[in-house]
C-alpha cells in the first residue's frame, strides 16, 4: 500500500530553531528566513511544514519534496547525517538533488569546478591521515599567510588564519583534525578584510540579487557568528556573469545556489565557495528572492 503524501514540502532545519523559547537576535534572523519561503510557497497552494532534519518520529515518504534551509548542525554530526541523508533521499525527493548535495559538501568539488575553467582560490587539499607538517605545507607552497579548513564545513568551524609565527600554536589541532577529515589550505585573500566577499544568489539558473559580507574589525571571519557584518551590493555584469557561469556548470543546475566570490591577492575575481546545500540565503533582505525560490518549487511539482 503506497504511502498517502501528507506534505508538498518539508522545510528542513535543526531541532534549536523548532519552537525556540528564547529568541535572540541570530534565532529571529533564522526563522524570518524560514517564514519568507513558507509563507512564498503556502500563498501557492503548496502545503508546507518546518521539521528537524533528525527528527526520530517524522515519516520522510509523507512529503514529496524536502528543502534544505537551516540544517547547520549537519557538520557537527556529519556521519549521522550521511546516513540520513541515504535514507531520506530513498523516501522523498530532495530540493537540490541529492546527488549534489553529497557532492557539494565535500570541498573537493572546487578541483573539479576548477578543472572546468572556474578561477578559484588558490587550494591544496591534505587528505586523511597524512603527516605533514604545517611547516612542511607551507614550504612546500611557498605560501606565507595562509587559512587552513576542514574540507567539510561550515560557520568556520576549524578555520584558522595562519602566518610563520603561529604555525607552531596551530600544530596539535591540525594534527587531531587530519587524523579523521580531509583539510584544506589556502593563501589568504587580503581583500576579505579589504573589500569583503560578496554572495551572489542564483535561484533556478539565474541571479537574484547579492549581498557584501565584512569581518568584523581584527577577524578574518565574515560569518555573523564571529561578528561579521552583511551589507547591500550592487553586482556588475561581469560578476553575475561568472555566478551564473558557475552554477550552470552543475549538473543538473541546482534550484538554488549560493556564490561566494572574492578579489584574490592579483585582484582577480575568483570563487571561494559554491554552497548548495543550506546556504543563508538572506530573503529578509530581498523578499522577492522567496517568491522565485516559491515559483521553481511550484514549477518541480
Amino acid at each position: 500500500m503506497k504511502t498517502l503524501k501528507k506534505y508538498d514540502v518539508v522545510l528542513l532545519t535543526e531541532a534549536k530553531y523548532i519552537n525556540p523559547e528564547n529568541v535572540n537576535w541570530y534565532t529571529d534572523q533564522v526563522l524570518t528566513e524560514d517564514d519568507l519561503v513558507k509563507e512564498a510557497l503556502e500563498k501557492r497552494g503548496i502545503h508546507t511544514t518546518k521539521k528537524d532534519w533528525a527528527d526520530p518520529k517524522f515519516d520522510w515518504s509523507t512529503t514529496r519534496f524536502v528543502l534544505f534551509r537551516t540544517t547547520w548542525d549537519y557538520f557537527h554530526r556529519f556521519e549521522e547525517f550521511d546516513a540520513w541523508l541515504t535514507k531520506a533521499s530513498a523516501l522523498t525527493k530532495m530540493i537540490n538533488p541529492v546527488e549534489l548535495i553529497r557532492w557539494n559538501m565535500d570541498k573537493h568539488y572546487l578541483i573539479e569546478l576548477q578543472e572546468k575553467g572556474i578561477p578559484i582560490v588558490e587550494t591544496a587539499f591534505i587528505e586523511k591521515g597524512s603527516t605533514v607538517t604545517l611547516k612542511e605545507l607551507h614550504e612546500e607552497t611557498g605560501w606565507i599567510n595562509t587559512v587552513i579548513k576542514p574540507a567539510i564545513s561550515g560557520a568556520g568551524r576549524h578555520t584558522y588564519k595562519l602566518d610563520p609565527a603561529t604555525l607552531r600554536i596551530h600544530e596539535d589541532i591540525f594534527q587531531r583534525i587530519i587524523q579523521h577529515e580531509s583539510m584544506l589550505l589556502q593563501p589568504y585573500q587580503e581583500s576579505i578584510t579589504q573589500k569583503g566577499e560578496v554572495s551572489h544568489i542564483v535561484i533556478d539558473g539565474d541571479y537574484s540579487h547579492s549581498i557584501l559580507k565584512k569581518t568584523k574589525e581584527g577577524d578574518y571571519r565574515v560569518q555573523d557568528d564571529w561578528g561579521g557584518t552583511v551589507h547591500p551590493y550592487k553586482a556588475d555584469k561581469k560578476e553575475i556573469e561568472l555566478a551564473e557561469d558557475i552554477v550552470r556548470t552543475c549538473s543538473p543546475v541546482p534550484v538554488y545556489a549560493r556564490v561566494d566570490l572574492m578579489w584574490n591577492n592579483e585582484d582577480k575575481l575568483v570563487l571561494g565557495e559554491l554552497e548548495l546545500v543550506e546556504p543563508e540565503l538572506w530573503f529578509r533582505k530581498h523578499p522577492a528572492a522567496a517568491d522565485l525560490l516559491a515559483e521553481a518549487i511550484e514549477k518541480m511539482l
